[in-house]
């Protein structure tokens, strides 16, 4: 279900645009959401260009998107998508930790988050609810948030990967893959120079001493957890 040249004719039921870039996940979440009465999927992508294409194409009422996209980030994408089209609301479905991306996403523009792990009625609920101008969190994150700002402070200690800005997480991200600067520059469509300057600056934000201490603790971040 691609973008096609020419404008469809708009079917019944709202309609759902799917951002990932795993053909199996799209094929399997095109299929819950076709079987939904009133639901139906308008098209898929796999990059922010794509989609954002897609959704000048189908104009739908609801876009779910994936973190970690073909050569691009499903952060800018939602940012571009708050910018464009302030009236089609985003669900997060990732890999990513939730407590670690969920609020990062939200502040993006996204409405929802649900993780992978949840590819069941839950993502159902989730549409349903952003498609009647509702947001949609998981009660783990629904606490968290809501004991975070108890007060206007913050009741825990926050983990120091919570101190790297969107772009710093992206390319900490990046490098923990095996990405060289070059790669990263030209992933993000960012200078050399602007990758250099992000991995210095995280190296000061988590302490680390060297460009081998960096990527060896982003190389464990990655393998540790579903970070991707």
């Amino acid at each position: 279900m691609s973008a096609t040249s020419s404008k469809p004719q708009p079917p019944a039921g709202k309609q759902v645009l799917i951002v990932d870039d795993h053909p199996m996940l799209r094929w399997g979440l095109a299929a819950l959401i076709d079987s939904e009465p009133g639901l139906g999927v308008c098209g898929e992508a796999a990059s922010c260009t794509a989609a954002l294409a897609a959704i000048g194409l189908h104009s739908p009422d609801l876009v779910i998107v994936d973190l970690a996209l073909e050569g691009s980030d499903g952060l800018d994408l939602i940012k571009e998508m708050a910018a464009r089209h302030p009236g089609i609301p985003a669900l997060v479905l990732s890999m990513h930790d939730e407590m670690l991306y969920a609020e990062r996403a939200l502040r993006a523009g996204a409405r929802g988050y649900v993780t992978k792990q949840q590819l069941d009625d839950t993502v159902l609920v989730a549409i349903r609810r952003l498609l009647d101008g509702e947001t949609y969190m998981s009660d783990k994150l629904t606490a968290r948030l809501a004991s975070k700002y108890v007060g206007g402070r913050t009741l825990e200690t926050e983990s120091a990967l919570n101190a790297l800005s969107d772009r710093e997480l992206q390319v900490f991200r990046l490098i923990g893959q095996g990405r060289g600067t070059r790669q990263i520059a030209a992933t993000l469509s960012l200078s050399v120079k602007t990758i250099e300057s992000h991995r210095e600056h995280i190296k000061q934000k988590l302490r680390l001493a060297s460009a081998t201490e960096l990527a060896h603790r982003a190389t464990q971040w990655v393998e540790s957890g579903p970070s991707g």
